[in-house]
């Protein structure tokens, strides 16, 4: 499923962890932004590397789960598109 990940990470070194970790996921779109496409164990695999990584704290990471309709609706105003196909696999 589409999935838009976007965090707010306040330490430097867990940032770049999550930003890493997010890399072999999906494609950064924006500065703490990605795209994935996820199936349901690639994302329940995912959350829990997150919660590791984090400082639930004060640290958020948000992800919002879109069906296609919700993707076709995606509006994009300025450089870029929508990820449609992922820049990295798992295996």
């Amino acid at each position: 499923m589409f999935t838009i990940i976007s965090y707010d990470i306040v330490d430097d070194k867990r940032r770049t962890k999550v930003m890493k970790l997010l890399k072999g996921y999906g494609t950064r779109v924006q500065y703490s932004v990605f795209e994935c496409i996820l199936n349901p164990g690639e994302f329940s695999r995912l959350g829990r590397e997150l919660r590791e990584l984090i400082d639930q704290d004060v640290d958020s990471v948000r992800c919002y789960r879109l069906d296609a309709d919700a993707v076709e609706r995606i509006a994009i105003y300025g450089i870029g598109r929508v990820s449609s196909e992922p820049t990295h696999y798992l295996v």
